[in-house]
């Protein structure tokens, strides 16, 4: 993934208008969702049928990717609050919560390039997590990977601090900060249920 330095200030002259952040925080939050609903396979006992989808890859495989996902929505997330004015809020908006249409500034070509790349970055990262994410839960369900309820319980509170940023309409600023905390704690779960593979 692109590192950078941050944006330049932009020249009057050039500049224009960026997208909206939202754009790109929310998805990025919707990957960290995808992650901790993880907590729910600990609550959905059921039959297993016999035709049900199966994952491709093994426990192993799906839980370093679930990892290295997190790592980079944890990178993802310290870039927005690098980048304050762009992802952030900062400004005469700041504290607007959720809301499309209010929080994009004026930038110029360096940070439209950063926006772009975090866009990319973002998109990414919500197909390998849901990808993985899958496959996990399907380790747990056939036994491949056997945790104790505690570390779902975890999976369970990252599930629950994501929900109320949506249900507070929390602000950009504060949606950024409780991203970063939340894909670190993920990370931290996924560590922990690699230590529970049965294969």
């Amino acid at each position: 993934m692109a590192k950078d330095s941050g944006p330049s200030a932009p020249d009057d002259g050039d500049s224009r208008i960026a997208p909206d952040p939202f754009a790109a925080v929310l998805p990025a939050i919707a990957a960290l969702g995808t992650i901790s609903s993880i907590a729910t396979i600990n609550w959905a006992a059921r039959e297993r049928a016999t035709d049900r989808m199966r994952p491709k890859r093994k426990a192993v495989t799906a839980l370093r990717e679930l990892e290295t996902c997190c790592l980079h929505l944890c990178e993802i997330f310290r870039r927005f609050q690098r980048n304050p004015k762009l992802f952030a809020g900062e400004g005469a908006q700041g504290g607007t919560p959720l809301k499309f249409g209010v929080h994009g500034p004026r930038v110029g070509p360096d940070a439209a390039k950063i926006y772009q790349q975090a866009i990319n970055d973002v998109a990414s990262m919500l197909v390998l997590a849901s990808q993985s994410a899958f496959e996990v839960m399907c380790a747990v369900e056939d036994g491949t990977v056997e945790a104790p309820e505690e570390i779902f319980f975890g999976f369970g509170e990252c599930q629950d601090r994501l929900n109320k940023l949506i249900q507070n309409r929390a602000t950009l600023k504060a949606s950024v900060d409780t991203g970063v905390e939340v894909a670190e704690r993920l990370a931290s779960l996924v560590r922990e249920l690699k230590k529970y593979r049965t294969d």
